[in-house]
C-alpha cells in the first residue's frame, strides 16, 4: 500500500530514554549511533518527501516489541 501513498506513518526516535512502555530501547547492537527509543507515543503522518535515508533494519523480535509499544501507547 505504501507505494500508493504520498504520506506515511512513522514513529519518531530520539535520544531521551524514558524506559517506559510505549517505548522500544534502541543501541548500537540495532545499528544505531547511540543508545536511544523508539518514542511510539508521538505518531506522526509526515509526506514521504520529509522522510531521509533509511538508517537500520530491525529484525521481527524488535519490531514485535514496537507493535507492542504502539497498542500500549493508543490503548488497543
Amino acid at each position: 500500500m505504501l507505494e500508493y501513498l504520498d504520506e506515511v506513518t512513522v514513529v519518531p526516535i530520539t535520544s531521551t530514554v524514558r524506559s517506559i512502555p510505549s517505548e522500544v530501547f534502541l543501541s548500537k547492537a540495532d545499528g544505531m549511533p547511540r543508545d536511544c527509543a523508539i518514542n511510539c507515543d508521538h505518531l506522526q503522518t509526515v509526506s514521504k518527501r520529509k522522510i531521509g535515508a533509511l538508517i537500520t533494519s530491525l529484525p521481527p523480535t524488535k519490531m514485535h516489541d514496537v507493535g507492542w509499544a504502539i497498542r500500549f501507547a493508543l490503548d488497543i
